[in-house]
């Protein structure tokens, strides 16, 4: 699969071309030095080309940590690596958005294509990613008539790429289940959720930021607009506004104190422990590793903790390791990132993040057996 590569990239020396990709991942200077065990002061030499990267094993380590191929920052000509390399279906996917003024090939009736989203919800919540993969491009073809399973059905590809790494994709299903909703409050504030997620996973916060406000006053459910408030925090701590960042997420914990949490029909999982868990990732964005760790500690102990997807529980055990692994506890990172993957597999095995979390952990071991385990399973090596 080819990606377009950076423009103008080829004029770039190579410490921009690190500064680059360090701002896509949403990293600072220091928390770039911090994953390299560096100073700040040696990665701003390098990417204002001062100090020089002359060994390869240097840019192998710098490129892990942006999870890229070395080969990217050597000869940006190269295409771009994809998450889902071993994952099947993304490219069908791909040609499905593709087919956007197509009228489909058989009528299915609005009925069995709200059979087909709702058992695509279930595969994701369950990250069954691999099946969902490949029913996707079937359910958006069958969908193309029915403006609120659309929406459904594009908000779900929208979600799964992102997850999987394929952000500027899932930008663009997002953008149309916001056009498929036009007209609709409800389902253009849970487009626009995806709208955020899409456009923070690109380090494109002030965006998000700005996309989600703008949802939030139009919104006419409670927990669309909780949700819509935890995107805007996030997108906030991502630009290092944690005062507006605190601002949000109050304002989304009004909403969920009133949250009766029993029914969930716009697949948000907002509630108490929902914004428990993003106070504790603005903490993880804004550096606050501490406090990272405490509100994961706190939220992992409330009774509805196990009531959320089995998908939002494993996506929080990931970023919970990164906490742990920046706060310097190896092995809590390492015991968090396992019980993840026992949870929902393809949270670990698939997802960018995951995968650069199980080589740092096991590079800086010796690691546990089950981060050993993992690093086999996903082809890394210590």
């Amino acid at each position: 699969m080819t990606r377009p590569v950076l423009s103008d990239a080829d004029e770039l020396p190579i410490g921009r071309r690190v500064a680059r990709w360090r701002v896509r991942r949403r990293m600072t200077q220091q928390m770039l030095a911090d994953r390299l065990g560096k100073s700040k002061s040696w990665v701003d030499k390098v990417e204002r080309g001062v100090r020089s990267l002359d060994r390869y094993s240097t840019v192998q380590e710098i490129a892990e940590v942006l999870r890229l191929d070395p080969a990217v920052l050597l000869d940006p000509r190269r295409p771009l690596p994809t998450a889902t390399a071993g994952l099947d279906g993304v490219d069908a996917v791909r040609a499905a958005l593709a087919r956007y003024h197509q009228r489909p090939a058989r009528t299915v009736s609005p009925d069995e294509v709200g059979r087909h989203v709702a058992h695509a919800w279930l595969s994701y919540q369950h990250a069954h990613y691999t099946q969902l993969l490949r029913a996707l491009p079937t359910l958006l073809d069958a969908a193309h008539a029915t403006p609120g399973p659309l929406v459904s059905a594009y908000r779900i590809t929208a979600s799964v790429l992102v997850k999987l790494g394929e952000a500027d994709l899932g930008w663009l299903a997002a953008d149309r289940a916001v056009a498929a909703a036009v007209g609709d409050p409800v389902r253009t504030g849970t487009a626009t959720i995806a709208v955020a997620q899409a456009l923070r996973a690109l380090g494109r916060d002030r965006l998000a930021l700005t996309a989600a406000v703008a949802a939030i006053g139009t919104a006419a459910d409670d927990a669309v607009r909780g949700t819509l408030f935890l995107q805007a925090a996030l997108a906030a701590a991502g630009c290092g506004d944690g005062r507006r960042a605190d601002h949000l997420i109050d304002h989304a914990a009004a909403l969920a104190d009133r949250f009766p949490g029993d029914d969930d029909p716009q697949h948000t999982a907002f509630g108490p422990t929902a914004v428990l868990l993003a106070r504790f990732l603005a903490a993880l964005r804004l550096g606050d590793t501490a406090q990272a760790v405490y509100r994961h500690e706190k939220a992992v102990r409330r009774d509805d903790w196990r009531r959320l997807p089995v998908e939002h529980r494993a996506a929080h055990l990931v970023d919970a390791a990164r906490a742990y692994l920046d706060a310097g506890d190896l092995t809590a990172a390492g015991l968090t990132l396992v019980e993840a993957d026992t949870i929902a597999p393809a949270e670990v095995r698939y997802r960018p993040a995951a995968r650069t979390l199980v080589a740092e952990i096991a590079r800086n071991g010796p690691p546990a057996a089950g981060v050993a385990r993992l690093a086999t399973l996903v082809g890394l090596t210590r």
